[in-house]
């Protein structure tokens, strides 16, 4: 039940009236961010393999530098700071400039362009990375190191730099467009709760990367053909990588509807709730009073 600003200041409230209508705003500011957030998990699945995959083919690959460092495949996770380091000012020098010249937007694009960007970069991140682990695994089979798993493959780790700067790029777009959405849309009140939104979403798209790792292996081993084993020479990764690309887009394709009938939250109605909420706090003062 709802109930006015003015009955919500009232001394005698009527006890099946629980909520206020600034309160019934504010869950419904806080719900229509719910499918947006849903529409990125797809997106924290792909970055999740930046801690596995990618770090483990690194590992099968030429890691040297120099005649005595070898450069540990954990390591190139660092790159993926690095460009953001260096993305992020040029997005913001660089990229909104033009934008604004095109869009006639005080901010280039909009929060919900950013992130879709970002969605996009994720697709093309894993068709590159299908790519790079195809001439992988083609440079083992020709120097007979197929069957050696723990064998190095006389290939560049640097081959995988591509994957690690558009990872840094879909972070740029992405990441940080969410979090910027959920501290710009939520009610003030309630932006603890957006930031932790924010955040919990890559663990749980680590939980969508392990549902769909289990799918995968179940249908493929259903075929006498397990696409991921422990010897990765042996794996269909690139094939794996092509299906995180072929998610990505249909999940592109449904953030793109839920973004189209989206409405920002407008400065006005913020106002409105805000006031709203301040008479109902003092009303409820002259209640204690």
């Amino acid at each position: 039940m709802m109930i006015d600003n003015d009955d919500a200041m009232r001394k005698s409230r009527n006890p099946w009236k629980l909520c206020s209508l600034n309160q019934v705003e504010e869950v419904k500011l806080l719900l229509r961010l719910i499918p947006i957030w849903v529409g990125c998990l797809m997106f924290c699945a792909v970055i999740t393999q930046l801690h596995t995959f990618f770090t483990k083919q690194g590992s099968t690959m030429s890691r040297s530098l120099g005649p005595n460092f070898q450069v540990p495949p954990a390591a190139l996770q660092s790159l993926v700071g690095l460009t953001i380091l260096i993305a992020v000012p040029v997005y913001d020098c660089v990229f909104v400039p033009i934008a604004r010249k095109l869009t006639k937007n005080p901010t280039g694009i909009t929060m919900l362009q950013r992130i879709g960007i970002g969605l996009f970069v994720s697709i093309l991140n894993m068709v590159v990375a299908g790519i790079v682990e195809t001439a992988r695994v083609n440079t083992a089979r020709r120097h007979g190191l197929i069957d050696t798993p723990k064998a190095v493959i006389p290939m560049s780790i640097w081959w995988l730099l591509p994957q690690y700067v558009l990872t840094g790029i879909g972070d740029v777009f992405t990441i940080i467009g969410l979090q910027e959405l959920f501290y710009d849309q939520m009610p003030e009140e309630m932006r603890s709760i957006g930031a932790a939104a924010y955040i919990c979403i890559v663990g749980i798209g680590s939980f969508v990367n392990t549902g769909i790792i289990s799918v995968v292996q179940m249908i493929s081993s259903k075929h006498g053909n397990e696409w991921l084993r422990d010897n990765l020479n042996r794996s269909n990764l690139n094939y794996f990588y092509w299906v995180l690309a072929g998610l990505s887009a249909i999940n592109l394709c449904v953030y793109m509807w839920i973004s189209s009938a989206f409405e920002y939250k407008k400065v006005e109605e913020y106002n409105e709730i805000s006031e709203g909420k301040e008479l109902e706090m003092e009303g409820y003062s002259d209640v204690r009073v």
